[in-house]
């Protein structure tokens, strides 16, 4: 039993190789990126509206309303980074229901990806609604000896939401894949539905994770 689609090599040439993260990674992007064109290429801001575009923009507040929960004060930008990294990790984990699919969020390597994402724009974002100087000095509170303990927790963090979301995913399939050995003509409805919800919450956990570790970036760091 494979534990991380990295263990599948597809194609090899000395040092260069692709597996089945990378395959179906690309994959996915290139299936997002042509829902997002179909969605939004006859968009009008006049009325009548398409019922796509009427779905589409109720979607959209929600998101906005979730994060207004988190932060009153989002920055530009950060809808469609939070967005796309929901978006990304739901449909990785919506299409391992599809026989042969393997999905990258299976992966340490691309887990570790999506948290080095957040680490990078939690400054991004809070220096650009703060300014450097407010931002750096939240790492010197409450005195400057706390500066390399905030480095090792904002590491720590990054760390850790990397880890969950491989662990639930990897769980998810291994378990999965125990229960067909076992019960092959009960199981897999159930598992199948079950796959789905799990994924769509884990996608909903590590978007409204990193809200919070960007909104704090932005907001704690106020108060210094």
């Amino acid at each position: 039993m494979q534990l991380t689609p990295d263990d599948r090599i597809w194609w090899q040439l000395g040092l260069l190789k692709v597996n089945s993260t990378m395959l179906f990674t690309w994959g996915v992007m290139v299936l997002l990126t042509v829902i997002a064109w179909l969605a939004t290429r006859r968009l009008r801001t006049g009325v009548p509206i398409s019922s796509n575009q009427h779905v589409l923009e109720v979607v959209v507040h929600l998101i906005e309303k979730q994060l207004d929960d988190i932060s009153p004060r989002h920055p530009r930008g950060l809808l469609a980074f939070l967005g796309t990294l929901f978006l990304f990790v739901a449909v990785c984990n919506f299409l391992s229901i599809i026989p042969g699919f393997e999905p990258p969020t299976g992966s340490l390597s691309t887990t570790a990806g999506l948290s080095i994402c957040v680490f990078v724009a939690v400054p991004i974002y809070g220096i650009g609604a703060i300014g450097l100087r407010r931002y750096v000095a939240n790492y010197l509170q409450p005195t400057p000896f706390m500066l390399p303990f905030n480095i090792m927790g904002e590491l720590s963090r990054t760390l850790a939401l990397s880890v969950r979301l491989f662990g639930n995913v990897m769980s998810g399939t291994m378990i999965g894949a125990i229960l067909l050995l076992i019960a092959p003509l009960i199981v897999p409805i159930p598992m199948q539905i079950l796959g789905l919800l799990t994924g769509l919450v884990q996608a909903y956990i590590f978007a409204i994770l990193a809200a919070v570790y960007i909104s704090a970036g932005m907001e704690v760091a106020t108060t210094a």
